[in-house]
């Protein structure tokens, strides 16, 4: 956290860099060579970047961190302090040292699929990335729970459900979880119905009873679609859906084979708590008058549900915390906000991601912004805090504060990774020199199909250019024996070396882009009274989008 005039300044200063070097980040790689992207960069950098070694890329350009930097020739001063202000500018992202070029954090040294401090229950049908992530967010969105003193959680965009079991049955919340996709939403009931069956045949195996009771800790899913022009009213009476629906089945009772004359079972409590270091839930027996246990106790066993609350969509509702894991595009910003004008909510932890979708007054409806089928079109408002960027007065009132898509676009790369790819080295690198050079031939056939989109065609760096060429050309309806000058290809293939270097170029600009749209958010809420800060909570490596906007709102606010 940093006072407001320190987040002005910076958001000053990030305007100001991202303005010099706009044509470095708006620019497409797969327009290397139609546009002549080379020759763009000044003439003093040139020279000095053409031979580097992939390795002296990844170590003299990308990586912060790297301390031990050798020069195959004196850098120009200009490239010097272009390199250095885009690290400074950036926020730090918990940067770790590589050991061996792996990709993944200490938790999966053991097991590669399965992190070792994540319980199994919650690591069936989750890859490994999600179980990192839902284990730190999930432990993070605990701890706002404790301090906003808040038992119910809203998972919003939360997919198949993976961060909503772990917050109910892992750690004992209350979670309402609202889903736009419908078969998703599907699946996250299917797997709840698979994890209570685990824990009921867990506890049958712990207990001698014949008579186990299991009660659903009922996460409750919602399908629908949280429109970022609506409310936060509309937003509550979403919710109240959720409240509405049919309530869970009735606990069951199953006797186990062989036992239907056991004793009357007494209670046994089993919970939910954070004292286990693995994210399993953790058994707590109560005991009898006398400070001894029931001797039947141990005979039956039963989960307890996460705290009920029920509350019309207005008054009386039960406070509770915003969590949103890579909400896409506007999702987060309209989080932000439900977060400021809702009463209820009292704590947020907002994780983003595919920031070109976001809206902004230059492009309200950039590529791939979904919109709810039906949906009656709203105008936005005209303040800057009417689109996804930028929120904040201050921020959009700055000179050169716009973020072209193509900007946005290039803060979802994932700079870590690709300087793991370079120090890797591989035939994996000459991508982007493949596409760059087939974007030529077709600009030149059919102008009108420049940045085509073409969908990866696997193991494309390990086909020959032609093959790869007639591939591509069928996929934007050109025809794939279209004639291409040998002795062009070959120029072009040639300068892989300069593509790789002009996309770490930009590369070194995501970072700096993806602070920009996170501080405005920061500045957004400071101007609402609110202070908030950005924790780097996932391993960078591992999951690029990894700074996590916690905030907290007191209830007088």
């Amino acid at each position: 956290m940093f006072a407001a005039e320190q987040q002005r300044e910076l958001a000053d200063r990030l305007t100001a860099f991202l303005s010099q070097y706009s044509r470095l980040s708006d620019s497409y790689i797969i327009e290397f060579f139609s546009k002549d992207h080379w020759h763009t960069l000044p003439n003093s950098w040139q020279p000095v970047l053409q031979d580097l070694t992939y390795e002296q890329v990844a170590d003299l350009l990308l990586d912060a961190t790297h301390r031990d930097r050798r020069y195959p020739s004196a850098w120009p001063l200009s490239l010097l302090a272009f390199r250095a202000t885009a690290h400074a500018l950036a926020f730090p992202r918990g940067q770790r040292p590589q050991r061996g070029g792996t990709a993944r954090p200490e938790e999966f040294l053991e097991n590669q699929s399965q992190s070792a401090l994540l319980g199994h229950i919650f690591r069936k049908h989750v890859k490994p990335k999600k179980q990192h992530e839902i284990r730190r967010l999930g432990s993070l969105v605990k701890q706002i729970c404790d301090q906003t003193d808040c038992s119910s959680v809203v998972d919003v965009g939360s997919g198949q459900g993976h961060l909503t079991r772990f917050l109910s049955f892992g750690l004992g919340l209350s979670v309402t979880a609202i889903e736009a996709d419908r078969a998703l939403v599907a699946t996250a009931t299917k797997f709840d119905k698979e994890l209570m069956l685990a824990l009921e045949k867990e506890q049958q195996k712990k207990n001698c009873s014949s008579l186990v009771t299991v009660s659903q800790p009922s996460p409750r899913h919602l399908a629908g679609w949280v429109n970022p022009k609506a409310s936060w009213e509309a937003f509550i009476e979403q919710l109240s859906a959720a409240q509405c629906a049919p309530t869970p089945p009735a606990p069951t009772r199953k006797r186990l084979r062989g036992a239907e004359h056991a004793g009357p079972p007494s209670s046994h409590a089993v919970h939910t708590s954070t004292d286990s270091p693995d994210g399993q839930p953790t058994s707590q027996h109560r005991s009898g008058g006398d400070g001894s246990e029931s001797s039947a106790a141990c005979c039956r066993s039963r989960v307890h549900a996460a705290p009920q609350q029920v509350a019309g969509p207005k008054a009386g509702r039960p406070d509770f915390v915003l969590t949103g894991l890579h909400a896409c595009g506007d999702l987060s910003a309209t989080l932000l906000r439900h977060f400021i004008h809702c009463p209820h909510v009292r704590g947020i932890t907002s994780v983003a991601c595919c920031y070109m979708k976001i809206t902004t007054e230059e492009d309200p409806s950039p590529p791939g912004l979904v919109e709810e089928a039906g949906a009656q079109p709203a105008a936005r408002d005209a303040a800057p805090s009417g689109f996804g960027y930028p929120m904040s007065s201050w921020v959009g009132g700055l000179p050169g504060h716009r973020l072209s898509y193509k900007a946005r676009e290039g803060a979802c790369h994932a700079v870590e990774d690709y300087a793991r790819r370079l120090r890797a080295g591989g035939q994996a690198l000459r991508t982007h020199c493949y596409r760059a050079a087939l974007e030529t031939f077709i600009a030149d056939a059919r102008p009108d199909l420049r940045r085509a989109g073409i969908q990866t065609i696997k193991g494309a760096h390990l086909l020959p250019f032609a093959e790869y060429a007639r591939l591509g050309l069928a996929r934007v309806g050109l025809p794939p024996g279209l004639p291409l000058d040998p002795e062009r290809v070959e120029a072009m293939l040639k300068q892989q070396g300069r593509v790789v270097v002009y996309f770490s170029l930009a590369l070194l600009l995501a970072p700096v882009v993806e602070t920009l749209v996170l501080l405005d958010r920061m500045i957004y809420l400071q101007e609402q009274g609110v202070d908030s800060q950005l924790v780097p909570l996932f391993d960078p490596i591992f999951s690029p989008r990894n700074l996590v906007l916690v905030a907290l709102k007191s209830q007088s606010h």
